[in-house]
């Protein structure tokens, strides 16, 4: 297995999370080798995905991730719906050396006509179709996910009350069914009040805000 040495050893996973805000400085710091020991590249929306695609070329690591409010919605018609190089991982599960990694992508709905927004109730029923693959890992693997990425924060952790940035409470079920270790999500930015605090704890979940990127090493 991937991820595990002669002797059972598991190694940690650098990951590079991002979302939302071009970081100039990418530019510079990626090609300088300052994210030479990246494993993955994990993208948590909102972003260009000319942006993605630069750091997947630079860095040469896959790279998988979920749309955001500000995303295009997906055709597979259309190159320019999807970051070239990486993976769409909405509502999708994928495997990394010993990882399993979900992904969720999408917002609350502020606008009627908000491309990758979703009422509590829709959100709810798209997490339902993840019900198979949580069960196929739990079966094969004896666990459901590892690390699930979002675009937006689970309903009343780094959410915030306007009607643009509350939660989804589809996560907070999500991640009691399928108990993952991190839940990696954008969507709010650090410098709200409510968010001075990046990283929270619930139940087996360590939740961690990535805006505008993140180094994070699982085990």
């Amino acid at each position: 297995m991937h991820g595990i040495d002669f002797y059972g050893t598991i190694h940690a996973v650098k990951i590079l999370a991002v979302s939302d805000q071009v970081v100039e400085r990418m530019y510079t710091l990626a090609p300088g080798g300052h994210f030479h020991d990246v494993d993955l590249i994990l993208g948590c929306g909102d972003l260009p995905y000319t942006y993605l695609e630069y750091i997947v070329t630079v860095l040469n690591k896959p790279m998988l991730y979920v749309p955001g409010n500000h995303d295009p919605e997906f055709d597979w018609k259309d190159s320019r719906s999807r970051a070239e190089g990486g993976s769409n991982l909405d509502l999708k599960t994928a495997r990394h050396k010993h990882l399993l990694i979900g992904g969720f992508g999408g917002c609350i709905r502020y606008r009627p006509d908000g491309v990758n927004q979703y009422t509590q109730l829709e959100a709810y029923m798209r997490a339902f179709r993840m019900l198979p693959l949580l069960w196929k890992n739990r079966i094969e693997h004896g666990r459901a996910l590892d690390i699930l990425i979002s675009h937006s924060p689970p309903f009343g952790i780094h959410d915030d009350t306007d009607p643009a940035h509350q939660g989804l409470k589809a996560l907070n079920w999500l991640m009691g069914i399928a108990k993952p270790r991190y839940l990696l999500h954008g969507h709010t930015h650090f410098y709200r009040n409510n968010l001075e605090e990046q990283a929270t704890t619930s139940g087996s979940a360590k939740i961690i805000n990535v805006f505008p990127y993140k180094i994070i090493e699982v085990s």
